[in-house]
This record gives structure tokens, C-alpha cells and sequence, in this order.
């Protein structure tokens, strides 16, 4: 007997379950940035790098129970942009889209296009010239946008490689590299200090984030009151276990020198594991994954500022559609031209602190959003999921989320601010804009 379809007022149909869920968000996830920041964590407390893993872990678990709530009860596509707007309004959804598109998507794939340069310089060192860099990652995007104007189905494929680029080179190491740990390399000789927790755990932000895009598809998700939360906790709680036991495998290999590799670590972990050819499989699976993942987003993120402009909540350009292969075209183009700007002018660690801030923002305006719409519409119903406690885990959630943005520096602060403050002007000279528009 057939399973009964679902259909949205929306007119989608839901489809994707529990496993899909899962193992959608841990493709979300985990990108090219896990490759790389081992090395990062660890030049701030060594040994004791796993302490900021299990502060994210608690601090992404109370995350992800507001998502898992708010996740319910709002029920159309749209994901943290649909959840804020629907608490708070059009203003505050548009400010969480900006955020989202431009403060989390272009800074952080421009961290990674400088990561995946630094990770193919290993191998061509002529990439260190301040030439020849800007040349390889605009010859990079550039082929990147060609493919996806061309039309989503060629940008898919490119996508299509990501989950076994990572998971085939990340799996053979974290197995074969536990024979090769040192156990004296893991023992704590020094307790670190909380501002050192707290910077690193900021910067270790950047590669638990992600999951929530997989809720952009919430208008597709079955019986979002039971997928929702145990879909989040199945695609998290693998993503932990995958990024501890990395860090453990790679400190106990490396020892004091992780903290002094900062442009591939597990590359350098691989090589003393298995031989020359082991970092030579990493460096190429760093490289093929970072590439996917700046592939899967070329591919997605233009249609959110196509659908902006289209909604006049953006310069109507955006929304312009090519002529032969009807794709957004001069969204793709300025999605790109955004990242290549950045990557050339940042590096991958303030990046990464970027993205991080402004992500960390957008799941303080999901666990503001639970807390709004409780008191709007009172509590969950049997058939909605809650998280226990009534309002205690998104004020946690809060509270963690700010100890962790008070970790930014006065520069990294500004930054931020920046962006929020342009994302508002944006807003505001929209909303004018549209105001003077006759009414059809």
C-alpha cells in the first residue's frame, strides 16, 4: 500500500524523511572548512582544542532545539528567514535574508576559496605569487559561473561529487589514524584561559553551521513534527563524533605541531599516517570538496537573491533572467563578483570569525523567534514538538550566543556591525522605494 502524499497550501510535496534530513544537513555541514580548522583551534589551546568542540556541541544542541520547535510550528519553505519574518516581520526578514546571503554565504565561501588556494598552493606554490593568486581564483569562479548560467542541471552536477569528495579521504583517515595517536600528545599540560575558548570557539563556529539550510526546504519536509527535530539530532550528533574524532586523531599524531599547521593539518596528520600519498589524498580531497561546496552554493544562493529582487525587496537587475539558458544570470555574476572581491582582501581565519558573527546573529533571531511566538500564540500543541523547560533553552541559547560574540575583536565587531547596519539601510531605502509604487 502506498504512503499518502502530502501536499502544501504552497502546492509542494512533502517528501523528505528523517534519514533524508539527516543526511542532508551533514552534507550542509561539512564542507572544506573541517580541513583546515583542526590546525586553527589548536594554535589557541593545543591539546585542549577539544573543550571548544563540546562547547559548540552544547551550544549548537540548544540551537537546534529552537530550530527543531520553531521548525514545526512555522511550516512553509523558507527556513530561518521564514521563521524570523514570521515573529517579527518583513523588516526584521529581510535583515535575517541579507545576513544570510551576503553575511554568512558570500564571506563564508570567500573563506573557503582562499582556504582551497592556500590547499592547492601546497602542490603549486607559484600561487603565493600576489599575481598569479587573484588570476587563479577569478579563472575559478569564472568557470563557476559559466557552468551555472548555463543552467542549473550543469551546476548540479558539479554538486553531485561533494558528499563523496569529503567523506571517502575524512573516513580513511579518522579510521586508519587512530592506531597512529600518541597518547602523550593528548594529555592537557596547560588548562586554557575563556577568552582563549571563547576566540576559538567563535572561529569554530564556521564549520557547525550550515544545517539550518537544509530547513530552507521545510515546505517538503513529512510530518515536520516528529522529521524536524530527529532529523537535526540524527545529522548533528554524526557531524560531532566526525569532527572530535578528527581532532583527536590529528592532535595525537601531530602533537604541538597542529597548532603550528595552519594550511592543511590533516593533510600533514594523512602523511605521517600513510606515506607521502596519504597527504597527497587529503590535499586532493580538500581541494575537490572545498570546489563542491563553492559549486552546491554558486548554484543555490543567487536564486535567494534572484527571489529577493523579484519581490522588490532588492535592485529589480537581479532579478534579470538570461535570454537563452533562463537562469539568473546577473545574480550568479554578482554573487561571484562579491566573493572574489573579499577572498582577495581577507584571510581565511577573519573570514571565518565573519561568517561566524553573522550566522551566530541569525540563530539569535531563531531563538528570539521561538520565545515571540509562544507569547503570540501560546505554547506548542501535543502534535508540535517542545523543547522542555518552557523558555529556559532559548535563553541559554542566547545567553551562549552572546558570551561567544563578545569574544570578536573591536575590529571584528565593527565588521559585523557594518554589515548589520547596511543590511538595515538596504532594508529602509527599500521599503521607501516600494512605498512610492502606485498600488495595482
Amino acid at each position: 500500500m502506498s504512503e499518502e502524499v502530502q501536499t502544501t497550501k504552497e502546492g509542494l510535496v512533502r517528501t523528505i524523511g528523517t534519514k533524508a534530513l539527516g543526511i542532508n544537513i551533514f552534507n550542509m555541514v561539512v564542507g572544506g572548512g573541517i580541513f583546515v580548522l583542526p590546525g586553527v583551534v589548536a594554535s589557541y589551546l593545543g591539546a585542549s582544542a577539544i573543550i571548544a568542540y563540546l562547547i559548540c556541541g552544547v551550544a549548537v544542541s540548544l540551537i537546534f532545539l529552537c530550530y527543531a520547535e520553531i521548525g514545526t510550528r512555522v511550516r512553509r519553505s523558507g527556513g530561518s528567514y521564514a521563521y524570523i519574518e514570521d515573529a517579527f516581520g518583513p523588516f526584521a526578514g529581510f535583515i535575517a535574508s541579507i545576513l544570510l546571503w551576503f553575511g554568512w554565504a558570500v564571506l563564508s565561501d570567500a573563506a573557503l576559496l582562499v582556504a582551497l588556494t592556500n590547499t592547492v598552493a601546497i602542490a603549486f606554490p607559484q600561487l603565493e605569487d600576489t599575481i598569479l593568486r587573484p588570476i587563479f581564483m577569478a579563472g575559478l569562479l569564472a568557470f563557476l559561473v559559466f557552468m551555472n548560467v548555463r543552467g542549473a542541471k550543469s551546476g548540479v552536477r558539479l554538486y553531485v561529487i561533494n558528499s563523496i569528495a569529503k567523506l571517502i579521504p575524512l573516513g580513511i583517515l579518522l579510521i586508519f589514524g587512530l592506531f597512529a595517536i600518541n597518547i602523550d600528545n593528548l594529555k592537557i599540560t596547560e588548562w586554557p584561559t575563556m577568552d582563549q575558548i571563547g576566540a576559538s570557539a567563535l572561529i569554530l563556529f564556521f564549520v557547525f553551521s550550515g544545517a539550518e539550510s537544509a530547513l530552507n526546504a521545510s515546505g517538503e519536509i513529512k510530518n515536520p513534527e516528529k522529521t524536524v527535530p530527529r532529523g537535526i539530532f540524527l545529522g548533528m550528533g554524526i557531524i560531532l563524533f566526525l569532527y572530535l574524532g578528527l581532532q583527536t586523531v590529528a592532535q595525537g599524531v601531530l602533537g604541538s605541531e597542529l597548532g603550528n599547521n595552519l594550511g592543511a593539518p590533516l593533510s600533514a596528520t594523512a602523511e605521517i599516517v600513510f606515506g607521502s600519498w596519504g597527504g597527497k589524498m587529503i590535499i586532493v580531497g580538500t581541494a575537490i570538496s572545498i570546489f563542491a561546496t563553492l559549486s552546491g552554493d554558486i548554484l543555490v544562493t543567487p536564486r535567494v537573491i534572484f527571489a529577493s529582487a523579484r519581490d522588490g525587496n532588492l535592485p529589480k537587475i537581479l532579478a534579470k533572467v538570461h535570454p537563452k539558458y533562463r537562469t539568473p544570470y546577473v545574480s550568479v555574476i554578482v554573487f561571484a563578483v562579491f566573493m572574489f572581491i573579499i577572498a582577495t582582501s581577507g584571510t581565511f581565519s577573519t573570514l571565518a570569525v565573519l561568517a561566524s558573527g553573522s550566522i551566530l546573529l541569525i540563530y539569535a533571531g531563531v531563538s528570539l523567534s521561538v520565545l515571540k511566538v509562544r507569547k503570540r500564540d501560546g505554547a506548542p500543541t501535543k502534535d508540535q514538538f517542545t523543547i522542555p523547560g518552557k523558555g529556559t533553552v532559548p535563553i541559554l541559547s542566547l545567553l551562549l550566543i552572546s558570551w561567544v560574540l563578545l569574544q570578536m575583536t573591536g575590529e571584528e565587531a565593527l565588521g559585523l556591525l557594518g554589515l548589520v547596519g547596511i543590511s538595515t539601510t538596504i532594508a529602509l531605502i527599500m521599503r521607501f522605494k516600494n512605498s512610492k509604487k502606485p498600488r495595482e
